[in-house]
């Protein structure tokens, strides 16, 4: 079975200015437009354009929660993945999500302690962890994701000290104990956990780097940004210790368990399991509980996470991560799809039809389908820009 489905970008702060709209041709809210979500997330769970076609459902959280085993097939009870449209006007915190132990340790801890799931000081909403991917839609994609090697770090504090030495006033002592950290036996974690601890010479610290990117605003223009958003913020220094990639249209990025990361600007889709636990590590006025993020980061260096796509003849490709919880098909054109799940089908540009073993339904720019397990194998036709966001 085939269902059209719908919904409302979310409104929050650091949202686009009808970059969503603009993309999926529909009129503008006349708000900030940051996620779109597609799936049965209860946070948000898709409308259901026809509710004849689900018994009266209104919503798909509804229909899965009345019918699971028809929607989802025999032995499967939640849709494990949600898909979202994402239009970042203004950089998101720096965060990371936790694996599934983290997950449910930290949600049944929470719990036990009475904890309101609304609470702004829970940090588990779920007993799931969160991977994610993100693809780019727009011409770029900027975003921070994961710490880089602690020599690369130690050059960026080293030129802030050359210009820092180069001013009329010069304040070589606030930058004493974070070249301690650069240059001595510290690791990652102990210079992001001085930090973000705020403690001083943290703040004045702060202050002294974002004057010195004026110095040098091309050189610094991630800190000039970042604190032009979040004046004062340690995550304007943290930021310092981690990959900035700017992918092209078409690139991606997993975003693991432990990823410390944060999307600057840019459209894309993104694809995550359908969970909302969040830790913040700074460049919020949210909740930022310290001890739980340390608990759950991943302090490794590494590199860009990128996610490169399996070529899936001339019009598709299929970029799966090395999670069982989702997989993104992006088509083109005319293609064949194997579906083991029930799946979500969005069309950004162009017009598609779109057969399964049973039924079948024609798509156009901005139009979405939520697709039961029943159909099994897609038969695509048209040409455009359509993605299926499906489990593995």
């Amino acid at each position: 079975m085939f269902v059209g489905i719908t919904n409302t970008p979310r409104d929050y702060a650091w949202g686009s200015a009808g970059e969503i709209s603009t993309l999926l041709g529909m009129p503008p809210t006349g708000k900030p437009e940051a996620e779109l979500w597609l799936g049965a997330h209860p946070g948000s769970p898709s409308v259901i354009l026809e509710p004849a076609l689900t018994g009266d459902a209104q919503d798909l959280n509804e229909w899965i929660q009345r019918d699971g085993a028809n929607v989802l097939g025999e032995g499967t009870t939640q849709l494990p993945f949600l898909l979202k449209v994402l239009a970042a006007g203004a950089p998101l915190s720096l965060q990371a999500h936790p694996t599934p132990k983290q997950a449910a340790e930290g949600f049944a801890r929470e719990n036990a302690s009475g904890v309101q799931l609304t609470a702004s000081n829970r940090n588990y909403k779920d007993a799931s962890a969160k991977p994610e991917l993100i693809l780019a839609l727009s011409d770029t994609f900027e975003a921070l994701c994961g710490f880089r090697s602690m020599a690369a770090t130690r050059a960026s504090i080293e030129r802030l000290v050359e210009l820092d030495a180069a001013t009329n006033a010069p304040q070589a002592h606030l930058f004493e104990a974070w070249l301690a950290f650069a240059r001595g036996d510290s690791d990652l974690r102990a210079m992001f956990e001085w930090l973000i601890s705020a403690e001083h010479p943290v703040p004045e610290l702060v202050e002294r780097v974002t004057a010195l990117a004026d110095v040098a605003p091309a050189e610094f223009a991630l800190v000039r940004t970042l604190a032009g958003h979040y004046a004062g913020d340690p995550g304007v220094l943290i930021a310092l210790m981690l990959n900035h990639v700017t992918l092209a249209k078409g690139e991606a990025l997993f975003l693991p368990a432990g990823n410390i990361h944060a999307y600057l600007r840019g459209v894309g889709i993104e694809l995550m399991a359908a969970s909302d636990n969040v830790l913040r590590g700074g460049l919020t006025p949210k909740h930022v509980d310290v001890p739980e993020l340390l608990t759950v980061l991943d302090f490794s260096a590494s590199p860009v996470p990128y996610l490169r796509p399996t070529v899936i003849g001339d019009t598709a490709q299929l970029f799966r991560p090395p999670v069982r919880d989702f997989q993104l098909i992006e088509a083109t054109g005319d293609c064949t799809v194997e579906l083991a799940s029930a799946a979500i089908v969005l069309c950004t540009a162009g017009d598609f039809v779109v057969e399964g073993s049973h039924a079948s339904t024609a798509l156009a720019r901005g139009s979405s389908v939520f697709v039961t397990a029943s159909e099994g194998r897609l038969t695509i036709k048209g040409s455009g820009q359509l993605f299926v966001a499906a489990t593995q």
